[in-house]
């Protein structure tokens, strides 16, 4: 089979969905290997999930009610519609009348997993977990690298008391801004406000009180990376406690490899040049 046209660019995006050429996928390999190199000296454990999670699992993480909007769902064909079922360019999609109801949803974010893999379980203070996922989301619109239907999302999630979890966003955080600033790349650390708290919740109070998410956003619009404290969130909803009994608190950072790779092409004017001052900044 023939490799797909890619024209100059070295990627192709059609309708959200992105085909990486060598280049670009070299950088976001290089990417991913540095952000995990991270993890890994912090101590985190190497996780991978199942691509698919169970919708009502995700009803305890209020999921439904925040998030409705980026939920893309997965399901199989009704077996009284299997047969004589037409898609092709006239009618390109499966009529919703021939699916079954779908008890499974493709992840928005990678950590989810994590903590439902988790739950009713006790985790020593600085519980630490890298995974990666190919994650979806049913945005409003797509826009090239920017903002795709289908992405890469690494995650380093922390798990323990609220001082470690704290630390460790902190870490991770200054890791990230040390980065990007040997890099040279133009990223600005915003705060940003999660929907998991309501803001007429006692919630609100504490988000007043300590920003739960940042967000380091590329050229004034792309958010490349954020840092989330979650609170006591994911403990509670998911029964995960630390070994002294208490509710977890937990916090994670998140890498959404396809956003970098544009930034960084953007800004060094190719893959190839981007990954030589990735490579570079990685080695000194």
């Amino acid at each position: 089979m023939p490799a797909p046209e890619l024209g100059d660019t070295g990627f192709r995006v059609d309708a959200g969905l992105a085909t990486l050429g060598p280049e670009a996928l070299e950088l976001r390999n290089e990417l991913d290997a540095i952000f995990t190199g991270w993890g890994a000296r912090a101590g985190a454990v190497a996780m991978a999930y199942p691509p698919l999670i169970a919708a009502d699992d995700l009803t305890a993480l209020d999921y439904w009610e925040n998030f409705p909007h980026l939920a893309m769902t997965a399901t199989g064909l009704r077996e009284d519609r299997r047969q004589n079922l037409v898609v092709d360019s006239a009618r390109p999609a499966v009529d919703h009348a021939a699916l079954c109801d779908a008890g499974h949803v493709l992840p928005s974010s990678a950590c989810y997993p994590a903590y439902l893999g988790l739950g009713g379980m006790k985790v020593p203070d600085n519980h630490l977990i890298t995974t990666v996922a190919t994650c979806f989301r049913n945005e409003s619109h797509f826009d090239g690298l920017r903002r795709l239907l289908g992405f890469t999302m690494r995650e380093v999630i922390f798990l323990g008391s609220r001082a470690e979890v704290l630390c460790r966003v902190a870490d991770f955080k200054r890791l990230t801004s040390e980065f990007i600033a040997a890099l040279g790349l133009p990223v600005e650390v915003r705060p940003a406000r999660d929907p998991f708290f309501d803001a007429d919740s006692r919630r609100s109070l504490m988000l007043s009180l300590f920003p739960a998410k940042e967000e380091f956003v590329y050229g004034d619009t792309v958010a490349i990376s954020s840092v989330n404290f979650h609170r006591n969130f994911f403990g509670e909803r998911c029964g995960i406690r630390t070994e002294d009994g208490e509710y977890a608190f937990s916090g994670c950072i998140g890498f959404g490899l396809e956003r970098w790779l544009h930034a960084l092409a953007e800004h060094f004017g190719s893959f190839e040049a981007a990954l030589a001052e990735v490579r570079k900044e990685a080695s000194a």
